[in-house]
């Protein structure tokens, strides 16, 4: 299969819109742009124009999965898809495939709940089978399962993106653990540098923001912290035992 991104885009929402707004369906070239371009329910959000929709239109038109369905005398030109028809699809397999198109890869449980407008399954086993089903057929192929992912995923294998290889898509899980690193090594990197430049900065510190000047040294005393006199201010000891007789004003100079 080689259909192009558009192409799948295109397809899928001719596909959706049938099964959930069978009013206005086939659709128009303004029709099909507003539902390739919504917001909800894609992956990835795209921006085609009317130019991209139709050359997508006359793509699917040669591989024989899509045609005009404008009637004699109507003014607006309309499209259908012709997808099931031309692959023998049942109108689960086409459901499952249509929101593979147009979310990307997805598992059971997943695909079980978004296609529940276009197909409703009974259960989780009934969307197992239909996927073994395309998997025999190669249409679908699983994905190895992710790290901490408990189920498989599934993706359709039409073209474009999805389509891309086993190994492709082996390499990028394998490069989940070696991205975790790096990013622990980027913010161990960082703490590094942060806790330098502290260092740094306690260290060009001037001595004189940490030098502690003797009038501000405090001493605990009996009656608690009292300040200490500065060096200068202190009077000499008097050496020996000699007693320190207070001096009077009657004796002599």
């Amino acid at each position: 299969m080689d259909a192009t991104d558009v192409e799948l885009r295109v397809l899928g929402c001719l596909i959706e819109k049938q099964r959930t707004t069978p009013d206005t369906y086939p659709l128009s070239l303004n029709s099909l742009r507003l539902a390739c371009n919504q917001s909800t329910n894609r992956d990835p959000v795209v921006s085609y124009d009317e130019e991209q929709i139709r050359v997508a239109l006359a793509g699917l038109s040669r591989k024989g999965w899509a045609r005009l369905a404008s009637g004699r005398g109507t003014r607006v030109v309309k499209y259908r898809h012709l997808f099931d028809e031309a692959l023998g699809l049942s109108h689960a397999q086409c459901s499952l495939l249509a929101v593979l198109m147009l979310r990307g890869p997805q598992t059971p449980g997943e695909l079980k709940q978004r296609t529940d407008r276009l197909h409703p399954f009974s259960s989780l086993h009934e969307v197992d089978d239909v996927l073994e089903a395309l998997v025999e057929r190669e249409l679908v192929a699983r994905l190895p399962r992710r790290p901490g992912q408990k189920e498989t995923r599934y993706r359709h294998l039409l073209g474009g993106e999805g389509a891309a290889t086993d190994e492709d898509e082996g390499e990028g899980e394998t490069a989940a653990p070696g991205g975790r690193l790096a990013d622990l090594e980027a913010r161990l990197e960082r703490v590094e540098e942060q806790l330098e430049s502290v260092l740094a900065a306690l260290g060009s510190a001037p001595p004189d923001a940490l030098a502690v000047d003797a009038d501000e040294v405090a001493v605990v005393g009996s009656n608690g912290v009292t300040a200490e006199p500065a060096a200068d201010d202190v009077e000499p000891a008097v050496d020996g035992d000699e007693d320190v007789v207070p001096r009077t004003s009657e004796d002599p100079v």
